[in-house]
């Protein structure tokens, strides 16, 4: 296989998927000419330092209960407790280490450690979506690929258990 690169990517696996730069792929839309609106695969500014070469397995990617079309990067699905749930499930989270480290980088970007939020979740689930929004986390939308880097800096996930 050469290098993996975002822009070359079939839409259907671009999201969640890493560059053989180690950037992370991002699917946005965009208008045509037409006025009709297309999804493209783009190369974002999220680095990660462990990983390169990697498509999401569909896998990890229901385990986790992605969606291969989503839309940009957003901390938003934290504050769903279905999302958190299957996010810190065992089937995720010991098995899926580029879906966590993505998400583990979203949290602290909002001041949320991630081991911690899915130790309350799995214990009272009502409390750990309370905290998480008294916490400020996961405000405002969608973010685009220029202001993922600024918004969610680079920490190291921890390993999976």
């Amino acid at each position: 296989m050469g290098e993996l690169v975002c822009e070359e990517l079939s839409v259907d696996v671009c999201a969640f998927s890493i560059a053989s730069s180690g950037k992370r792929c991002l699917l946005e839309t965009s208008e045509t000419k037409e006025g009709k609106f297309e999804y493209q695969c783009r190369t974002s500014e999220v680095v990660v330092e462990w990983m390169a070469d990697y498509i999401e397995t569909d896998k990890c990617i229901n385990a986790c209960g992605l969606d291969r079309n989503s839309v940009g990067i957003a901390s938003d699905a934290l504050l769903e407790p279905q999302f958190t749930a299957k996010l810190c499930s065992p089937a995720c989270y010991q098995k899926c280490p580029n879906i966590v480290d993505l998400y583990f980088n979203m949290a602290a970007g909002e001041g949320v450690f991630l081991p911690d939020l899915c130790d309350r979740q799995r214990s009272n689930p009502h409390r750990a979506m309370a905290e998480l929004l008294s916490s400020g986390a996961a405000a405002g939308g969608p973010v685009s690929s220029a202001e993922v880097a600024a918004v969610f800096p680079a920490a190291d996930a921890p390993a999976p258990m």
